[in-house]
């Protein structure tokens, strides 16, 4: 693609985030608009941002549950950028949101890795996770500047992998979390509710096969891209939807409990 071309469409879709607004599929208007220009449109949204003031603190991976891949009309998961205007930090296991920012919000529970090393790009689960000094578990609310969330892998990319928040609850070490870390980031089990009622199961397997495993596909894609996008100690990187991506409405609560893995469930308030 042109570079006059990627300009334009990056500041029509960092537009659209800004206004939280509308915009048609950009597949749907360039049906040669691949993933390659996709990541373009959203490196320069990120050097905008950059020139902003903005503050990168980490990674999203998206799409990591292959049950939502049919849905959703993509086939493999794709990442986006999460900045410190975009990060909520709580450790009292309930944060609240205000939902008027954000356009078609859904929710997805999700594992955050955070790194005291910068970790290379490996499959040996046991040398990701040496790189690793907090986990936690988190909401990541998503939203699509496309209507009715229709669209295209590429145009989730150009469009931050349809990032809009993230939220971290307790942190806890690692080494706190005792042996079989591995394993039962693979195995352990996740319920998520609304107002108290029971929406949907899921486990570390859905997102790749564990959480780990995502982290591994996405320094593998990393490896093939610019080296500044590698993941630097200091970063997160959070690792993609446990369940389905669920709508989610003013005046609702959301909350998960956890077994397995020794972190916290965790409660969001919805608010207009």
């Amino acid at each position: 693609m042109p570079a006059s071309d990627a300009a334009v469409l990056a500041r029509e879709v960092k537009a659209a985030q800004d206004h939280a607004s509308y915009i048609a599929p950009l597949t749907t208007r360039r049906p040669r608009f691949d993933l390659d220009a996709a990541y373009d449109v959203a490196a320069r949204i990120h050097q905008a941002r950059l020139a902003e003031g903005a503050l990168l603190v980490g990674r999203k991976i998206g799409f990591t549950n292959p049950a939502m891949w049919a849905a959703l009309g993509v086939d493999f998961p794709v990442w986006g950028r999460v900045y410190e205007h975009s990060a909520f930090y709580d450790d009292t296991g309930e944060v609240h949101c205000r939902l008027g920012r954000y356009v078609e919000p859904r929710i997805e529970p999700e594992i955050v890795l955070h790194f005291h090393s910068a970790p290379p790009a490996t499959r040996d689960p046991a040398t990701l996770l040496a790189c690793v000094d907090w986990i936690a578990h988190g909401f990541e609310l998503v939203q699509s500047h496309y209507p009715a969330w229709q669209f295209q892998a590429a145009d989730t990319v150009a469009d931050n992998a349809l990032h809009g928040a993230l939220f971290v609850g307790p942190l806890m070490e690692a080494t706190d979390l005792g042996p079989g870390l591995i394993g039962r980031l693979a195995d352990f089990r996740i319920d998520l509710s609304c107002n108290g009622i029971h929406r949907e199961t899921g486990y570390g397997s859905n997102v790749l096969g564990s959480p780990l495993a995502a982290l591994a596909h996405l320094l593998a894609v990393l490896a093939e891209r610019p080296a500044d996008e590698a993941i630097q100690a200091g970063e997160l990187v959070t690792t993609g939807t446990l369940t389905q991506a669920h709508p989610v409405h003013a005046g609702e609560t959301w909350s998960t409990a956890l077994e397995g893995i020794g972190l916290p469930g965790l409660r969001i308030v919805f608010d207009e």
